[in-house]
């Protein structure tokens, strides 16, 4: 049975850092493509950032610079590092893993954490 557990989120003020983890178990890691979304209040959700299985990458316009994404398969875990917050990053962010990545586009199959919330503050 696929689980992913978010975790990491919490209130910063502007100009922060976070680190949020994806925690993944029953053998959805490895060889798949997983991503990070965000869904704030009154929006759509969006893809923040992707990871291919062989570690390639894209993101959100509005986050290139200030995140990174990154994976290990030893600890099947995803990673999303998020520095220079801006209050504008509140949302509740969920991982999704088993996607597709092809061209630099990422394909997200239907598995879900339960979302961490980042809250940050002006």
């Amino acid at each position: 049975q696929v689980q992913l557990v978010d975790s990491g989120g919490g209130l910063v003020q502007a100009g922060g850092s976070l680190r949020l983890s994806c925690a993944a178990s029953g053998s959805i890691f490895s060889g798949n493509a997983m991503g990070w979304y965000r869904q704030a209040p009154g929006k759509q959700r969006e893809l923040v950032a992707a990871i291919s299985s062989r570690n390639s990458t894209n993101y959100a316009d509005s986050v290139k610079g200030r995140f990174t994404i990154s994976r290990d398969n030893a600890k099947d875990t995803m990673y999303l590092q998020m520095n220079s917050l801006k209050p504008e990053d509140t949302a509740v962010y969920y991982c999704n893993a088993g996607g597709s990545y092809f061209s630099g586009t990422y394909y997200p199959a239907n598995y879900w954490g339960q979302g961490t919330q980042v809250t940050v503050s002006s």
